[in-house]
């Protein structure tokens, strides 16, 4: 990896109408890493990779202080320029493989346009690197798979399509927007691996975004916590899952049933109730009215702190908290 990120991005915000989507975030993610973004649903994930991606809606209002790709500005990048490093340098898996895919051409005939489009060349010379990319993410009988339409193939057979499509052209960021949703478990599994293993290989930079903290410790080099549409913790993963430091990265753990720890009939761990809707001027920390550490302070500015060299939080809880409550 050098030392450069690939993406930087610096006080992202995004409003829509009074609600403030995404409140003032940064994310940066290294050459060849898999950074996960982490959150609740309607924390602000999805819209910040389609901010990234230059995707968002017209109702949106979107300011950074720095949103750039391999040292370009994308903010100041018009839409045929955007158009022309989407689906080349940066890709993106989307939530459901059977929305995203039009049911109305072949799988062989979408995959082909991508490389078309950005590569140029024959149609042949398209095909043959579909069906190469097909057996990369290990569908049997690729060659018959490129005539067939999505509806004829599950759930976990699209999402390796949606996946060998983002491959098409080598991309240097790979934007994974929650890509196991609505599979079952094993297929989640190999779906992680697949992903995990052509990030290894092809040293792709991949930002990963889930809700769920068991894919994280299982693919994540680097982890940023997203509440209200705010980054409230950034660690790596080793960091993160051995010291958290935010009350709400620490619910979020202890969400996670840990076999041999849970006692049978008990409840499992929750965060009590639900993500507040905050505007784009709200003041304080917005997980203070389910925190069970709050205090009056916690309405007033939230200071960031550091738990390490590269462990970053926001919270008024002192560094060394976690050791206090455990002694």
């Amino acid at each position: 990896m050098t030392d450069a990120p690939l993406l930087k991005v610096r006080e992202l915000r995004i409003t829509f109408g009074g609600l403030g989507a995404v409140r003032g975030s940064d994310v940066e993610i290294m050459r060849g890493e898999t950074h996960c973004l982490v959150g609740e649903s309607g924390c602000g994930k999805s819209v910040t990779a389609l901010a990234v991606m230059g995707l968002l809606p017209r109702n949106a209002k979107c300011t950074s202080d720095e949103l750039s790709f391999d040292g370009q500005d994308l903010r100041g990048m018009r839409e045929r320029e955007l158009s022309a490093l989407r689906g080349d340098r940066i890709a993106m898996i989307f939530q459901e493989p059977m929305t995203s895919l039009n049911p109305a051409y072949t799988v062989g005939s979408q995959m082909a346009e991508v490389y078309t489009r950005h590569r140029g060349g024959a149609r042949r010379a398209a095909l043959e690197r579909a069906e190469a990319l097909l057996a990369k993410v290990r569908i049997t009988s690729p060659g018959m798979r490129l005539g067939q339409y999505p509806h004829q193939l599950s759930g976990g057979l699209r999402q390796r399509v949606m996946i060998a499509m983002a491959l098409m052209c080598d991309p240097e960021l790979l934007v994974a927007d929650e890509p196991t949703t609505a599979l079952d478990v094993t297929v989640q599994a190999q779906i992680l691996s697949l992903i995990a293993e052509l990030q290894a290989e092809l040293k792709l930079s991949v930002l990963l975004i889930t809700h769920d903290l068991g894919i994280v410790a299982r693919v994540g080099h680097r982890v940023s916590v997203m509440y209200a549409g705010r980054v409230v913790e950034s660690a790596s993963a080793e960091s993160l899952f051995a010291r958290p430091m935010h009350p709400y990265t620490r619910g979020l753990l202890s969400c996670i049933p840990v076999p041999g720890k849970v006692v049978r009939g008990q409840p499992l761990g929750a965060i009590p109730g639900v993500v507040p809707r905050v505007g784009p001027d709200f003041v304080g920390c917005a997980f203070r009215d389910r925190c069970q550490y709050a205090i009056a302070d916690c309405a007033r500015v939230v200071p960031a702190q550091d738990a390490g060299p590269d462990h970053h939080y926001a919270c008024r809880l002192a560094p060394d908290w976690t050791a206090s409550e455990a002694a």
